[in-house]
């Protein structure tokens, strides 16, 4: 499976914009942790890319996310970690993340959102000057982009990072594809 493949099936299956900008940030943020963490960076970036290709499919039946999404992944030619991992992000299947890629994509997933949020209540809605101090504070209000799971965020510590840490190593993810992100 190359990353084509995947962004052809995106094209195919996901019609919104800022859904797309939502997987290629968490796609990024996943590069990021694999590098980090010493894990199969491309295994880990497909999977963030891929992790909500049945978003829109599955928007009238939420609990049915992600379960389409893996046999989609699978029939790709996801390994089968990437498809557990794309299972489990969906809390509502109660899968809980096991492996190290399974918990990167339930940390990653939602800061993408705290990430992009704080960028677009900047005057300039850019990332470029977007700090790891702003968003830590950021992440303390707690009705600032309410979706965005902290407790998921914060699970960053199951993989060995600090809440700042992990802030920083996604802001940072973000910003190098900043423009394909329009941020």
């Amino acid at each position: 499976m190359t990353r084509e493949e995947v962004l052809d099936s995106i094209e195919a299956n996901v019609q919104n914009p800022n859904l797309i900008k939502h997987m290629l940030a968490t796609e990024a943020i996943m590069g990021a942790l694999a590098r980090r963490l010493g894990e199969d960076e491309m295994e880990w970036q497909l999977t963030g890319l891929l992790h909500d290709i049945d978003a829109e499919l599955t928007e009238d039946e939420p609990n049915s996310h992600s379960t389409l999404g893996a046999d989609l992944a699978a029939e790709l030619g996801a390994t089968e970690a990437m498809s557990h991992a794309i299972l489990c992000h969906n809390e509502a299947h109660g899968i809980p993340p096991e492996t190290s890629l399974d918990k990167a994509l339930v940390c990653a997933d939602p800061l993408t959102g705290l990430i992009i949020a704080a960028a677009l209540v900047r005057p300039d809605k850019k990332l470029a000057k977007l700090t790891v101090d702003s968003l830590m504070k950021r992440f303390a209000e707690k009705h600032f982009a309410a979706g965005a799971n902290r407790e998921q965020i914060a699970a960053c510590k199951e993989l060995g990072l600090e809440l700042g840490e992990f802030i920083a190593l996604g802001l940072e993810a973000m910003k190098e594809m900043a423009p394909d992100l329009g941020l």
